[in-house]
This record gives C-alpha cells, structure tokens and sequence, in this order.
C-alpha cells in the first residue's frame, strides 16, 4: 500500500474547456488513465492537489469524478484555484455519497492518516502576494494549514503537505507558509499549479531550508502520479 501524488488533473468531460489544445495535453485523459492504472493500485491513495475540474458546479463536476472514482486507489483531493464547483467539505462528502462516489474524499480543514503518514494541506495562495487582499487570502489559508496540521497533536505522525500553489519560486518564497512548515518539522512539500517549460524554469525542487519540495502539476509528470511514500 502506497500514496501517490498528482495534481492539475483540468477534467472538462462535461465543460467546454478542453485541455488538448495545448502542446503536450494531446489525449491526456486517455494518457492519464493508461499511467495511473499501470501504476497505482487499490489498496493505494493519491493525493490530488487541485485544480481537479473545470466545473462551475458539483453537478457539473459529476462526469469528472466519475471518471477519478473509477480509477483505482482511494483519492483525496485538495483545492486549486481553478476549482469552483468547490462548496463546503459537508455538501462536498453528501455529493460524493449520494452519486456513490465511494473513493473520494476531501481535505478542508482536516488531514488523513494514511500508512502511518499525516497527510496535510490546503490550496495556498501567491508566493509573491503583496496586496491587501492577497494578504487576507493568504491568512485564511494558513489558519487551514495550521487546522490540518493540528490533527497531527496526539498521532505524533510523520506529516506530509500537499498545496496547490507553490510556497517557493525562483528566488522569492511566501514566507509564512515556509516558516509553519518549518515549525512543524514538514520534511515533504508537494506542490502543483506551475505548466509548461518556460514556468518550470524557476520550480524549486529539492532540499529548501530543510524541506523537500516537488511539484506534481500532470503535465510535468508526463499524466503519471508520483510515489511519495
């Protein structure tokens, strides 16, 4: 039993926002499928750090995730910005159980033990936010951090974290972030949001102040999930 990592799936079976024509996401859902089953099992998890659907709406989501719940492992998923049929975790679970969605889960303001890890995290926000109100979103989302973190008080387990935004970028960094993950001993940072060889240029892979980071957007996976553990 293993966990997995992948983000910025961008399903649109029921949208009108078709990955393919872009260089490199030609038939990347079938890509995607063929990898993830060669690869993942069921008895594994992976983590699917945002950017899920393009979706305006759960119901609009519905062909999406039908399409994750088949593919094998347990799958919990974490918010991206492009994420907005995104609703509260409790109408978000209710959905999934009500359309039998038995292999989906969400993390908002909660972590998972999986394998005797902690898994944490939460969308993030802009590494470089300056302005007001991407100082306000930023606070939010470090309370989230923080709240996913803290179910780790008693389990004293090895925690994980999986963000949508990168919290490292070429020479700048959101530092908050950096520094809670750094007072809660995080090790492992996985990261998506970033596309395409130009953006790819500045990632920070690697050792970061103690921290190994990793970006997992699909398409710099080549539609295949990466083993975290």
């Amino acid at each position: 039993m293993s966990i997995y990592a992948i983000s910025d799936l961008h399903l649109s079976f029921n949208s009108q926002k078709p990955m393919d024509v872009f260089p490199g996401w030609e038939n990347y859902t079938e890509r995607l499928k063929e990898n993830w089953t060669k690869i993942v099992s069921g008895s594994d998890t992976v983590v699917v750090a945002g950017d899920i659907s393009w979706a305006m709406s759960l119901e609009e989501a519905i062909k999406d995730f039908d399409f994750i719940n088949k593919l094998p492992g347990k799958k919990l998923f974490i918010k991206g910005n492009h994420d907005y049929w995104w609703t509260t975790k409790a109408k978000i679970d209710r959905f999934f159980k009500e359309n039998g969605f038995d292999t989906l889960q969400v993390l908002h303001n909660s972590s998972a033990e999986v394998e005797g890890k902690l898994i944490c995290g939460t969308r993030g926000w802009l590494y470089d936010a300056k302005e007001e109100n991407d100082e306000k979103i930023l606070n939010r989302e470090i309370i989230r951090l923080e709240n996913s973190l803290n179910f780790n008080t008693i389990q004293n387990l090895e925690p994980i974290v999986f963000l949508h935004y990168p919290p490292v970028y070429g020479s700048e960094e959101s530092t908050k972030i950096i520094n809670i993950l750094i007072e809660r001993n995080v090790k492992k940072c996985y990261y998506g949001h970033i596309h395409g060889s130009d953006a790819t240029k500045n990632i920070v892979e690697g050792n970061y102040k103690g921290i190994n980071f990793k970006l997992i957007s699909c398409d710099y996976l080549n539609f295949s999930p990466v083993k975290v553990a």
